[in-house]
């Protein structure tokens, strides 16, 4: 099936006459089955796999994402992501029978899980083609209709995806609305039934507020400050891999992407000669010249990054690495930080770019106590081999998810569920807890005869107000 793509930015009897027919198709598309929803997930990556060069070349030109981490961080995870949920699918959709309770003699209870209803999925454009379709994989297993608002800032992919989307669906299933603040402020004053967005805290924050106003329920993945906690390691080179690769990916534009690391003093020297080895390692030569490092989305993003690092460097942090920034071409360089302020903005606002703050410390506690004085981040990562170390940590810090000798890469897991706490957001996605966010999960309770309730009903005769004190000291 082929539809024409909504135009940019449509005015808002469009939007309101699209909402009108996802609205008026989901009472339809809660009943499907969970084999023709199966066939609707078949549906988008058949067609995500035919336009996988257009993608490639899409997110080339919006941000010179390589095409091997578009098979890697883009591609694969929508196709994971679809294996996971057919898998599973069929059990997911099962009523679960509950047990009752005494009061509750002759009955029979049950959650029966059934579809939200109309979703919105505004997605961001740091994975421009991944952070729309995860999410737009569960509303589809749940049952759901969908709005979907990708970014402006990736136009090329934007337009793929409506493109995408127009052939896989009927355009009263899944319709792609794009434009900017304007569009997704009308589509915000819709009355969805659950909004699904990734973004920035402030943003997450107008949200909440539009949501409010229906009410609707609500997704947030949101972000902050993840921190690093390096233990006294025997080598530092394994741990500065792997936060170099974390750091450097998709030129730090990840939600869960380090954003400063904690070292023991006495160890911070091998830690930054590590890091920046591994920095050059895997993007030798000229990083401006290297095809396998992206570029900042948009000027004024890198353009932040700069000041924010200007800002380090004139309260008195020492740049070891990079640091000269080409707001022409939204290049910024592979950074490294040290003897940091501790006002500095760049430990209070959210970097997502390339720079790692690298800050010592002494004792653990004043590793935790830094982490804790701010909001809670969307991911933490422990590096040590102490259980006991491990263990401090995660059972004084609060965060969204954790990784243990590594970084980012449980974001990966169909298993695992992935959301924050706080400030870093609301709810889960991702497999399961993905599917669970579009569901209602409605109780049901049918009474199969009768049983002891109506002897508890009033009038409250002595013999009754003995028999319930009875009842009370017996259970």
């Amino acid at each position: 099936m082929t539809h024409s793509v909504l135009p940019i930015a449509p005015e808002a009897e469009v939007i309101e006459k699209t909402f009108a027919q996802l609205k008026a198709r989901a009472p339809h598309q809660r009943a499907l089955t969970a084999k023709q929803r199966i066939a609707r997930l078949d549906a988008l990556y058949d067609e995500v796999w035919k336009r996988r060069d257009d993608l490639k070349r899409a997110m080339w030109n919006d941000f010179r994402k390589p095409s091997e981490e578009v098979d890697l961080t883009e591609i694969f995870v929508v196709k994971s992501e679809i294996k996971a949920v057919k898998r599973s699918l069929r059990k997911w959709m099962r009523p679960k029978r509950l047990p009752s309770g005494l009061a509750h003699v002759g009955s029979a209870s049950w959650v029966c899980p059934e579809a939200k209803g109309v979703a919105l999925i505004i997605s961001p454009w740091n994975y421009p083609m991944q952070l729309v379709f995860r999410p737009l994989i569960a509303a589809l297993a749940a049952g759901c209709t969908a709005m979907i608002k990708p970014s402006e800032l990736t136009g090329e992919t934007a337009q793929l995806v409506a493109e995408i989307v127009s052939v896989a669906f009927n355009p009263d299933e899944v319709a792609v609305v794009q434009g900017g603040v304007e569009t997704a402020t009308h589509m915000l004053n819709l009355p969805f039934n659950h909004i699904y967005f990734t973004g920035s805290p402030a943003v997450g924050k107008i949200v909440m507020e539009a949501a409010a106003q229906h009410p609707c329920s609500v997704t947030l993945e949101l972000g902050g400050k993840s921190p690093v906690i390096i233990d006294d390691m025997k080598s530092m080179r394994d741990v500065a891999k792997k936060v170099a690769w974390a750091k450097l990916s998709n030129a730090g534009q990840i939600c869960v992407a380090p954003d400063y690391v904690f070292v023991p003093a006495n160890r911070e020297a091998d830690f930054v000669t590590a890091i920046k080895q591994e920095m050059v390692d895997m993007y030798p030569g000229e990083a401006s010249a290297n095809k396998d490092y992206q570029r900042i989305v948009a000027p004024h993003h890198a353009e932040r990054i700069s000041k924010l690092v200007d800002d380090a460097t004139a309260r008195g942090a020492k740049c070891v690495m990079g640091g000269d920034v080409d707001l022409d071409s939204c290049f910024v360089p592979p950074t490294v930080l040290t003897n940091i302020d501790p006002n500095a903005e760049i430990l209070e606002d959210e970097i997502f770019g390339p720079v790692l703050p690298i800050i010592p410390y002494a004792s653990l506690d004043e590793a935790i106590r830094f982490v804790n004085d701010r909001p809670t981040p969307l991911a933490l990562y422990v590096f040590s081999k102490r259980k006991r170390f491990v263990d401090s940590v995660l059972s004084q810090i609060q965060s969204g998810g954790v990784s243990i000798n590594n970084c980012v890469i449980h974001v990966s897991s169909n298993h695992l569920p992935f959301g924050g706490l706080g400030n870093s957001g609301i709810g889960s996605g991702h497999g399961k807890y993905g599917y669970m966010e579009f569901t209602h999960f409605r109780g049901v309770y049918e009474q199969r005869f009768d049983g002891a309730g109506a002897l508890l009903m009033p009038p409250y005769t002595p013999w009754k107000t003995k028999l319930i004190d009875r009842l009370l000291r017996w259970l």
